[in-house]
């Protein structure tokens, strides 16, 4: 049978994009859809656009500490609605890149929406109407969307998507959640000077990471100003003449001009076909892959988000690398989800690989060692600011094996990177200590923890 694609992508996000690139140099005839813009979350609406807020909201933190070092400065003033057209010009830039590089590379991207029809065909519509193509191998990479709950009010809340494109900050403001997209944002808005509150339904903020540096970006946090609010959620939002009304768990009431919810994202599988064709998925509406990203009908493949195995950008990017080399240049080839990095762009900044203390004490019980070290870093020094890092080291005691890298503090995310590199390659406690010290640096306190 002949069909008009070889492989055909729905979603041109991190893992689509990497897929129907890779695909295409290996030969493949590759067509691509996308009904908004080519980059997916990551690029549009979400890591990079988020980074370049967190920057912009750290500068005064930076004015702050420039007096210590001889810099005095007058006349500060931050103006929001520069700084949105500044980040809008970048994402068109790597808007462009990423359309150029699919040229190149000659895939065919087709601005509509995708839906399946049968398992060779692809209905399409866009703004010139509805049209229907055929490929042999199809890949679906539509990644994921905030989740809202179903409270009466909910309505007038954002999510990370609006918050990028707000005509003007609210005086205050409210983010509801306890994961990373909540503290990022919280510190955004709180280090551009919205009175910030950030509310978590659970005990305390970013569940599954190391308890220590949770507890101790709570307590940052509230340093810096955020009002950190665990065990409280909203029951209820109004719209008042003066701005929001969030009725709390706890009865009390907060008036905000903004409330933005970031409680989780689900998967983007909202008619796609999906039903109609017998795509298995989870409850949450997960498409179900096999190692090879294949799903229970042969020649129709996910990654990304839309699996929600791991949602980070650079993961997908993996796994639509992998598909394609196995599905396109006969190269079989697995994605290894052992010691994943993560950086957590908090204020302060987080870097984080392999097990927490409580996880690996759970999986190992005593056969682990814990190293910490808890300093302030070198470059606030003379401006006398008082927020300090803390690293940590968890080692299996049997083997040496360095099994968890922690940190928080300046510099985390660059930091961990390289640590990250050491866990993969099952590095040891002792080859940590053997291996020299950047001198002066945060970093080497990795490699002098006794």
């Amino acid at each position: 049978m002949m069909f008009d694609y070889d492989f055909f992508v729905i979603g041109a996000g991190s893992g689509g994009v990497r897929a129907s690139r890779m695909a295409a140099s290996y030969g493949a005839k590759v067509g691509l859809c996308e009904d908004y813009r080519v980059g997916g979350t990551c690029v549009i609406r979400g890591c990079v656009p988020k980074k370049l807020f967190v920057y912009a909201s750290e500068f005064k933190g930076h004015f702050s500490d420039a007096a210590g070092y001889g810099w005095h400065h007058d006349g500060v003033r931050f103006n929001w609605p520069e700084l949105v057209r500044a980040k809008d010009k970048e994402i068109d830039r790597l808007n462009g890149l990423y359309l150029n590089t699919l040229k190149n590379h000659n895939v065919e991207v087709i601005e509509a929406r995708g839906r399946l029809v049968d398992r060779h065909t692809i209905e399409l519509r866009g703004a010139e109407g509805t049209t229907t193509v055929t490929a042999d191998k199809i890949l679906i990479a539509t990644g994921a969307r905030p989740q809202l709950p179903d409270i009466p009010g909910i309505e007038h809340a954002i999510t990370s998507n609006e918050a990028f494109h707000l005509e003007e900050l609210p005086d205050r403001i409210a983010v509801v959640g306890g994961g990373y997209i909540a503290v990022e944002f919280a510190g955004i808005f709180n280090g551009l000077g919205v009175k910030t509150s950030l509310l978590y339904r659970g005990e305390q903020i970013l569940r599954g990471f190391d308890r220590e540096i949770r507890d101790k970006l709570n307590m940052e946090m509230c340093k810096k100003g955020v009002e950190v609010r665990v065990e409280t959620n909203v029951t209820a939002i109004e719209k008042t003449d003066r701005g929001l009304s969030l009725k709390l768990t706890d009865g009390s009431v907060l008036e905000v001009g903004a409330v933005m919810y970031a409680t989780g994202r689900v998967p983007n599988v909202e008619n796609l076909g999906l039903e109609e064709l017998g795509v298995a998925t989870k409850p949450n509406g997960a498409i179900i892959v096999d190692e090879e990203y294949r799903t229970n009908i042969d020649n129709i493949f996910a990654v990304g988000d839309v699996i929600d195995r791991v949602q980070l950008t650079p993961v997908a990017i993996k796994e639509g690398a992998a598909l394609a080399a196995t599905q396109f240049n006969k190269t079989p080839t697995r994605v290894d989800y052992d010691y994943i990095p993560t950086a957590i762009f908090s204020q302060p900044p987080i870097g984080t690989v392999g097990y927490g203390e409580e996880e690996a004490r759970e999986k190992f019980g005593e056969d682990i060692e814990v190293y910490r070290s808890e300093f302030r870093a070198m470059k606030y020094v003379l401006p006398g600011r008082e927020e300090r890092s803390l690293m940590k080291l968890i080692v299996q005691k049997s083997t040496d094996k360095v099994i968890g890298a922690h940190m928080i503090g300046p510099d985390a995310a660059e930091i961990i990177q390289g640590v990250a590199i050491a866990l993969k390659c099952g590095a040891t406690k002792a080859q940590f200590d053997s291996t020299v010290a950047v001198h002066p640096s945060s970093a080497e306190e990795f490699v002098l923890m006794k």
